[in-house]
């Protein structure tokens, strides 16, 4: 296996774990505190949570067209068509959890399943705009982590302004 498989991999651990821990904690706050807007860019912990579902999905279908063999995404709730990055696919907490840990499922399966070919090759897409974009699969990948990472920081500003801490947050305190 080689090292960016194996980072893919840990992105996807990391991806996981962080993730349950900040559903746990959101659980604890009222439907009030989660959907309160507190100013961030999608505004509630609630609009940023179902933000990264969305892009993860948005990002899983591209890989999803770019590999169509790939066993982790065949049955996998996919998002091909949306109006905004700011669509909400589930306004239920409950049911916004519950997809978070199928789609982290489906993510964990695609890193075990990506081929050291397939993260040298060349990913194509048409990104959000409807604009051609090509690159390294291995740069689309760690793209839709870092993407996660980057709001998942959002949110652990969110929810200290609400009184909780997140705890540690640092990727090597989850795949080490």
């Amino acid at each position: 296996m080689t090292a960016h498989q194996q980072q893919m991999q840990g992105f996807a651990k990391y991806n996981r774990e962080f993730n349950a821990r900040l559903y746990k904690l959101a659980a604890t706050l009222t439907e009030d505190e989660r959907k309160k807007d507190l100013g961030a860019f999608f505004g509630s912990v609630h609009a940023t949570l179902n933000h990264i579902l969305l892009a993860d999905r948005i990002w899983l279908d591209r890989f999803a067209t770019a590999f169509p063999t790939m066993a982790a995404l065949q049955r996998a709730d996919l998002v091909q068509q949306f109006s905004s990055l700011r669509d909400e696919l589930y306004a239920n907490f409950t049911e916004l959890s519950e997809q978070r840990v199928a789609t982290d499922d489906v993510i964990t399966r695609f890193t075990d399943e990506l081929t050291a070919a397939q993260l040298a090759g060349t990913m194509r897409y048409s990104n959000s705009q409807g604009q051609q974009r090509q690159h390294p699969t291995w740069v689309a990948v760690a793209h839709m982590f870092n993407h996660q990472t980057h709001h998942r920081g959002q949110l652990s500003t969110l929810l200290h302004q609400l009184g909780h801490d997140v705890g540690v947050t640092d990727f090597v305190a989850y795949v080490t």
